[in-house]
């Protein structure tokens, strides 16, 4: 039995939220969350949204040169001045959905700076402006009568006209999104979501590296979901490290440490406490991340520690409790106290700057479907996003993907000759062991070869054991029934396979893609 909505969205992040509160007054909307509304990206993000709120010291000009000098030569530029100009309307509708930034004593905002920002424009919430974004959104999402949540929902398809029998290829021009197969956890039953549009807000593929920032959820399912049904997917060579998450080899996804905090004043030192940061960067620690990443990487490899060190015992004691609750708690559980103590960081996986390509009004390559925030490559980001553009580039366009959606959607209707979801397949009692080797085998492939540092060597050798996961994997799903974990596996081996093609394309190193083999840029390629 097959359910229709007007509006159809796989995600439960900032952008898919933002776009269900703009769309729910024009039709039915059906939100499909992976686990629980709150189990989000976005809720991790710990330390902002960057917009120009201080007209005294900052100005547009300044937000929009500090993009495309991060972005290293392959921002979209148009892009890049029509979110910026537009952050402080994006600001004021999310204080509007009740999100509390933090102001200081005479009222105004408490703007951080981070790496690669020249001036201080982050807005917050202490260290968890994610979790307040997030949460200040469920409750609006709740009140609307036209917004149906569906909790424990796996998004395993997107519906087009290969599943009307027609053969379709990357070059095929005219294909259509007609909405999803998503799977019930709980019954394991599978049923077609029929929709007029669909937005694709899956969020990123940390867990497709050993070590990340990101939830378990973050499995690269969206980006995996539009290859299959032949989207054009771009930039997916440039991962972004986080240079500092809580050293802590037992834990995952790993803790995050805020790069607001080196803003706040934070040095990083290396195993013999010495400030390494200038000998790569004037900026020192509040170099932009891939700067940062590479050089961490670097001192660990020539000192063998797995670890380096953020310092901020220099910094007064009860403001830095104040600023940064959430970090002193976790790292005192684990007997650090971070006003006496130093913390060990190590990079991991954090953020994907590409994505599937989407236009200006957040149209992807096949009609019908949209895609915003981590999932979507826009252009906004170039080869390195500069730090806290994240949550400004998914509610400007989940803004314009609801502008385009409500206009467009008077020319579709539902596609009614659907056919069910093939479910037939063996439940296989040694299946789950064979996932969970395989997901840990990609990890590991994904984390030793396509890295902070590459090479041709690398990415042949990384690409050529990825191809036997591939193939096993294709034989246990066609025998198997469908579960959650096994689509998983699917979609990490698809987004890996584009991580590795796509670095092994550019022939240059930029950005977040370093080759060893390629150490400078090829002006040629610096296009977006």
């Amino acid at each position: 039995m097959g359910k229709r909505f007007d509006f159809l969205i796989i995600g439960s992040g900032l952008a898919g939220m933002s776009f269900a509160l703009k769309v729910a007054d024009k039709g039915s909307v059906a939100l499909i969350c992976k686990t629980t509304l709150d189990e989000a990206n976005t809720y991790y993000a710990q330390g902002g949204i960057a917009s120009v709120m201080n007209g005294l010291t900052d100005n547009f000009e300044k937000h929009i040169e500090d993009t495309l000098i991060c972005g290293d030569g392959h921002c979209k530029a148009d892009v890049v001045e029509k979110i910026v100009r537009k952050g402080p309307e994006m600001i004021d509708q999310l204080v509007t959905w009740g999100v509390d930034f933090d102001k200081n004593n005479v009222g105004e905002y408490d703007l951080h700076k981070e790496g690669g920002h020249s001036e201080n424009r982050i807005l917050h919430h202490k260290d968890n402006t994610g979790a307040e974004i997030q949460l200040s959104l469920v409750e609006q999402l709740k009140k609307h009568p036209n917004i149906h949540i569906f909790e424990h929902h796996f998004a395993i398809e997107i519906i087009t006209q290969h599943h009307l029998g027609q053969i379709i290829t990357h070059n095929t021009t005219n294909i259509e999104c007609f909405g999803a197969y998503v799977m019930n956890e709980k019954t394991r039953s599978i049923t077609t979501f029929l929709a007029k549009v669909t937005l694709m807000a899956t969020g990123g593929i940390g867990n497709v590296y050993l070590t990340t920032s990101n939830p378990t959820i973050a499995t690269g399912d969206g980006i995996a979901m539009a290859h299959r049904a032949r989207g054009v997917i771009k930039d997916m060579e440039f991962v972004q490290f986080h240079p500092t998450v809580l050293y802590n080899p037992n834990e995952r996804p790993s803790f995050l440490i805020t790069e607001a905090m080196r803003g706040y004043g934070a040095v990083l030192r290396n195993g013999k406490k010495q400030e390494f940061m200038y000998k790569y960067d004037k900026r020192g620690s509040l170099a932009p991340r891939d700067i940062v990443a590479r050089a961490i990487d670097n001192e660990m490899k020539i000192s063998g520690d797995d670890f380096v060190y953020l310092d901020v015992t220099h910094m007064n004691a009860e403001e830095t409790k104040k600023e940064y609750p959430t970090i002193y708690k976790k790292c005192l559980s684990l007997g650090i106290d971070i006003t006496k103590d130093l913390i060990p960081v190590v990079p991991a996986t954090h953020f994907l700057c590409g994505g599937i390509l989407v236009d200006d009004n957040a149209c992807s390559s096949i009609r019908r479907l949209y895609a915003a925030g981590e999932c979507a490559c826009s252009g906004l980001h170039g080869a390195n996003r500069l730090a806290s553009n994240s949550l400004l580039e998914a509610i400007y366009y989940a803004d314009v993907a609801a502008k385009h959606a409500v206009k467009a959607i008077e020319q579709y209707d539902f596609q009614l000759n659907i056919p069910d979801w093939n479910d037939e397949g063996t439940s296989l009692p040694e299946e789950m062991v064979l996932i969970t080797q395989s997901i840990r085998e990609v990890g590991q492939l994904m984390s030793a070869y396509v890295g902070i540092v590459r090479s041709n060597l690398r990415l042949k050798r990384a690409m050529n054991r990825l191809k036997i996961l591939y193939s096993e994997t294709e034989i246990l799903f066609d025998r198997s029934v469908v579960s959650r974990e096994i689509c998983e596996l699917r979609n990490i081996i698809s987004v890996a396979y584009l991580v590795i093609k796509q670095a092994s394309l550019r022939k240059e190193s930029r950005g977040l893609h370093f080759n060893v083999d390629y150490p400078g840029k090829n002006p040629q390629e610096a296009e977006f």
